[in-house]
C-alpha cells in the first residue's frame, strides 16, 4: 500500500458547522456504547475508535448479544448491526440533532435494544437535550469527510507511538465528550486527587480518570472558543519546570492557560514530513514530563 504523506487541509471556519453538528452525534452514540459496556477503567469504555470508513463504537454485547454503530464517511450512512437481527442504516445528511436522535433510537428499538441515556450533551455549553436541539443541523459531506481523514491521519501516528511504551497505556481512542482522539501513558504511581471541573462532567468521573500518574498527547479539531485544530500533549500532574522543557517541531508552543503543549494542526499538514514531525511532537512532550516528573522511562519504555 502506497505511504501518502498528504494530509487534508483543515480550514475551522469551514469546517464548524459540519463539526458541531457531528459533535452532538457522536454524543448520543458515544453515551449509547457508554450505557451499555461493562465498566472500564479511566472511562475507556465510552470512547469510540477510528475506522477505515468514519467513527465505530465496536462490538457492544446487549443481553446475550452484541451490537455495534459505525459512522461511515465515505458512503455517508450510519449503520447499526446486530448479530441476531438483521442491520439497519441511516442516512447521513442535513438534519437536526432531534431528528438524528429520534430516528436512531427508533432503529434501536425495532432490534430489541432499548436503552435510556442521559440525553443532553458532556462538556458543552449549552446543553441543550438532543430530543430539542434544532440548532445544530448542517452536515456537509465532504467537510465530514475531511475531519475523519484528519482523525484517520493522526490516528496512525499515535498507534505508532503507542507501540513503543510497554508501560500502561490506552487504546487510541476518540472521546466524543471533547471530540478529541487521545493516547494516555502512565507512570504506574498514583496522582494526587484531582480538582479540576469540566462542564457537565461528576468530579468523581474526572478523579478516577486522573487517579494516576499521566502523560495524554491527542488531537482536537477545535471549538468556537478557540477556534484553531491542534494537537496537545500535557502532564498530571505536571512537574516544575514542564513548560520550559524544549519540544519539537520548533512551531510547538507552551500554553500556560491550558497547561499543556500545543503545536497547530497546519504546522503538521505543512512540514516536509507530516508524520515525523507529529511523533516528534509526541515524543518530545512525553519526555517532557519524564524529565520533570521523574518517571522511570527505562522501565516503561521498549529498548532498542
Amino acid at each position: 500500500m502506497k505511504n501518502k504523506q498528504n494530509w487534508p487541509n483543515l480550514d475551522f471556519a469551514e469546517i464548524q458547522n459540519t463539526l458541531e453538528t457531528l459533535h452532538q452525534w457522536i454524543q448520543i452514540v458515544g453515551k449509547i456504547r457508554l450505557k451499555t459496556m461493562p465498566w472500564q477503567n479511566h472511562s475507556w469504555h465510552a470512547a469510540l475508535y477510528i475506522t477505515t470508513s468514519g467513527f465505530s463504537t465496536h462490538c457492544i454485547p446487549y443481553e446475550g448479544s452484541a451490537f455495534q454503530i459505525d459512522f461511515d464517511f465515505r458512503k455517508h450512512k450510519l449503520y447499526l448491526s446486530c448479530s441476531d437481527t438483521e442491520s439497519s442504516e441511516m442516512e447521513l445528511h442535513t438534519r437536526t440533532v432531534a431528528d438524528f436522535y429520534a430516528e436512531l433510537l427508533e432503529k434501536l428499538s425495532a432490534n430489541g435494544i432499548n436503552v435510556k441515556i442521559f440525553a443532553r450533551p458532556n462538556e458543552i455549553e449549552p446543553a441543550i437535550p438532543f430530543a430539542e436541539n434544532t440548532v445544530n443541523k448542517v452536515y456537509i459531506p465532504n467537510v465530514a469527510n475531511t475531519i475523519w481523514r484528519a482523525m484517520l491521519k493522526s490516528n496512525n501516528v499515535f498507534y505508532q507511538f503507542r507501540s513503543h511504551f510497554i508501560g500502561k497505556a490506552s487504546p487510541v481512542h476518540l472521546f466524543w465528550g471533547a471530540f478529541d482522539l487521545a493516547v494516555t501513558r502512565f507512570s504506574g504511581n498514583s496522582a494526587p486527587l484531582h480538582q479540576g471541573s469540566i462542564p457537565n462532567i461528576p468530579l468523581d468521573v474526572m478523579q478516577e480518570a486522573y487517579s494516576q500518574e499521566v502523560s495524554s498527547a491527542g488531537f482536537w479539531p477545535g471549538s468556537k472558543d478557540f477556534p484553531t485544530p491542534v494537537f496537545y500533549s500535557y502532564a498530571y500532574p505536571s512537574g516544575a519546570g514542564f513548560g520550559e522543557q524544549k519540544v519539537l517541531p520548533q512551531q510547538a508552543f507552551y500554553s500556560s492557560e491550558m497547561g499543556e503543549f500545543l503545536l497547530k494542526y497546519d504546522d503538521v499538514k505543512n512540514s516536509e514530513n507530516p508524520d515525523k514531525t507529529l511523533y516528534d511532537f509526541l515524543q518530545s512532550t512525553y519526555e517532557a514530563a519524564v524529565n520533570t516528573a521523574n518517571w522511570n522511562g527505562k522501565k516503561l519504555e521498549k529498548q532498542a
